[in-house]
């Protein structure tokens, strides 16, 4: 296997110090400059960064290529989703060898009609370098499709709509839309949301088909930056909610469907740090809130009175549950719940107020409501998975419990489970909590010191970081690879708590969790700092900056992907996108206390002169969340700083944004170059698959969740 070697000599770029003042700190910055995306100097030196990066990957061109055959033999390429039925229509997506995008299809009445194929993205993606849907609506006739297209991965929209009578397009074009979207009961009028120039989205608008844009109407519009405005429907569909949401308050109106250009009514006005969401059950709303639960609880309340007084709950705060969300029914309501680490469905009958937890036939697993569109069903599907057990479509009936298994997810190439384990271990962090770590290893892999390890974390906005299967996980594991997620505070494996416990004056134990889970491994012999790879997106890249800022030596490995790093300068920009809407995450540095606990712990201000292990930073120069600027300027620092020769690599995507590319073929390739990354770091020793998977003939991606 390649080493890796720093070979060739990597970019410098220019020093251009700018001065950043604030609460009498003086701070130096080299490279601010960076962050002028149109400067063709900034461009040319992303350029160079991945000149260098393909330059010292060259001598793993050929494991790259083998990894990637490998991640394409284990995926059925052609494939078809689970099939969901609703409103006579069979609906499912389908994939085909080859082809890089889902198709969107239906048959009327069963599934031996001939399909209609309702969208295609290989044709919406042809001819563009990037290409994502940012949602898929058919009207509630079923006989109108809304559909909004990215071509840049901005996260702006294209919204188009398609007659599905006749499969013409209709000659209304909206630009610049964002997530979230509605349909009324007329089947002509669809609500839409824009974001502002913070990427923020605060405005709500309603578009009637056949009609100019510029008369379309405004219905609602936030002006408190700190807060999101979001559309959707009731699954009852006789309703439309709009939520306002911060991370810590929140607030819900609502139009009848058969009234969209009603004035919106309000459920419950904010107060600061309630937090509470809403849908609709036949005379009443549902709604989850935290209002004197923090762990949340369930409520009631008429649809003609829908404000707090007339709240009634429903399901009562538990200490060991913590609920995040709830799938109604006509009769019955599917609650999601955090405990003891595991994400569990609980269903409550709402005429008798019973509640049973839906059994499961594993001791660790993640399990989450899929696609159950028919509001007056007594069945819901759910979608099963663990670190060990690929995912799978179950049908559950919530009168009788029976399951029926729909679809599992294939995994070609000769794929046993019972050759893999998978363990929970709890490591114990500097101020004595305990943090769980989830593990899965071949069942040959023992306890010598000396395994390759690869830990992943993430750590912040309350989401768990939950154990699921991944088929692009086993080119690694059949290496005798040790594969662990770090369930550290500031995610929402353990509850509300454990959540809180890692944000704003707290942050900083979300870091001291993931290095304790490193510790832990290491003392358990599952690994050894020689041996041991980190990994972490987005604001888990964050983690990873301050991971290796406070134990540089305890990794040979890590990749971080479009990291959030810069964590002072970007929270003190209000005009970079969703800084404002992320002071409730991490606090505002424009406080004194604030901006000093940040800058204490911020990778790029905390950057030192240590042995830093190798590593790969990921970046997308079209990314509206974390600026492609962020790794850009850490990696330039750590240059700086480095006082050994491990390989230190940038690679941007040119065309993309925060979810790097956008194909699956290329999504795969992407997988593929950063394990070889990894494995060219930690090859001594490496055992090499005893038998690899058939070539590819056929079948997709990763199990389809869209049905």
């Amino acid at each position: 296997m390649a080493k890796i070697t720093t070979a060739p000599k990597p970019p410098k770029a220019p020093r251009r110090p700018k001065v950043l003042e604030k609460h009498g700190d003086r701070r130096v910055d080299p490279y601010y400059w960076m962050r002028e995306k149109g400067n063709p100097e900034v461009i040319a030196h992303l350029k160079a960064e991945n000149a260098y990066t393909d330059a010292i990957m060259a001598p793993t061109e050929e494991l790259r290529e083998q990894l990637y055959r490998e991640i394409v033999g284990r995926i059925q390429e052609t494939d078809t989703s689970a099939p969901s039925f609703f409103k006579g229509y069979w609906n499912y997506t389908r994939t085909v060898e080859g082809l890089d995008y889902e198709i969107y299809c239906r048959r009327p009445g069963s599934m031996d009609a001939p399909e209609q194929v309702l969208l295609d993205g290989n044709e919406l993606a042809s001819g563009h370098h990037y290409f994502d849907l940012g949602f898929v609506e058919a009207s509630p006739d079923q006989n109108m499709l809304a559909y909004a297209a990215d071509y840049t991965g901005a996260e702006l929209f294209e919204l188009r709509f398609r007659d599905l009578s006749t499969g013409a397009e209709l000659e209304d074009v909206l630009h610049e839309v964002y997530y979230g979207a509605a349909w009324a009961s007329d089947n002509k009028t669809f609500l839409y949301t824009k974001a502002d120039a913070a990427m923020r989205p605060f405005q709500v608008w309603r578009h009637r088909l056949g009609t100019p844009n510029t008369q379309d109407v405004l219905v609602l519009q936030e002006d408190d930056e700190r807060f999101e405005l979001s559309v959707e429907p009731t699954k009852s569909e006789r309703y439309i909610i709009f939520s306002s949401t911060s991370q810590v308050t929140a607030e819900c109106s609502f139009v009848d469907a058969d009234a969209p250009g009603a004035a919106p009514k309000m459920i419950e006005p904010r107060r600061q740090g309630i937090e509470y969401s809403a849908d609709h059950q036949e005379d009443r709303f549902l709604i989850l809130t935290n209002d004197g639960a923090r762990n949340f609880r369930l409520m009631a309340a008429p649809v003609s009175n829908p404000g707090r007084v007339s709240w009634v709950e429903l399901v009562r705060e538990r200490d060991s549950v913590r609920l995040n969300f709830v799938d109604v029914h006509k009769n019955h309501v599917v609650l999601g719940e955090r405990s003891e680490g595991l994400q569990k469905l609980e269903v409550l009958e709402t005429g008798t107020g019973a509640l049973h937890v839906v059994e499961q036939p594993e001791a660790a697993y993640t399990a989450f409501p899929g696609s159950s569109p028919v509001y007056d069903s007594d069945v819901m599907r759910f979608f099963y998975t663990s670190l060990t057990a690929p995912f799978s479509a179950v049908d559950y009936d919530m009168r009788t419990r029976q399951r029926t298994l729909v679809k599992e997810q294939p995994v070609r190439g000769g794929y046993n489970r019972d050759d893999y384990v998978t363990e929970r271990l709890w490591a114990t962090a500097p101020d004595g909590v305990k943090v769980p770590i989830s593990v899965v290893r071949k069942r040959d892999v023992e306890r010598s010191g000396d395994n390759p390890t690869l830990l992943y974390g993430y750590g912040a906005y309350e989401i768990s970081n939950d154990p699921m299967f991944d088929p692009v996980r086993l080119s690694m594991l059949e290496r005798g690879f040790v594969f662990a997620i770090a369930h550290v505070r500031g995610g929402g494996e353990m509850g509300r708590r454990w959540y809180e416990d890692g944000k704003f004056l707290n942050k900083t134990n979300t870091f001291t969790d993931f290095v304790a889970c490193a510790t832990h491994l290491i003392e358990l012999r599952y690994t050894s700092p020689a041996k041991l790879a980190i990994r972490g997106r987005s604001a888990g890249g964050l983690l990873i900056g301050a991971a290796l800022n406070t134990r540089p030596d305890l990794f040979a490995c890590a990749v971080a992907q479009v990291p959030f790093v810069d964590v002072v300068t970007t929270m003190l920009d209000e005009t970079v996108p969703l800084t404002v809407t992320e002071y409730e995450e991490w606090g505002n540095p424009n406080d004194v206390e604030y901006y000093h606990y940040m800058k204490g712990y911020s990778p790029y201000d905390n950057v030192r002169e240590a042995k830093y292990p190798a590593i790969l930073v990921t970046a997308g120069l079209n990314d509206p969340r974390v600026s492609y600027s962020e790794p850009a300027k850490w990696v330039a620092k750590l240059r700086e700083s480095k006082q050994h020769t491990r390989v230190l690599l940038l690679q941007v995507e040119m065309i993309a944004g925060h979810s790097g590319p956008s194909g699956r073929y290329e999504s795969w390739r992407e997988e593929a170059f950063i394990t070889a990354f990894v494995l060219s770091q930690l090859d001594g020793g490496l055992r090499r698959r005893s038998a690899r998977p058939a070539a590819s003939k056929g079948g997709p991606s990763p199990f389809n969740l869209t049905s």
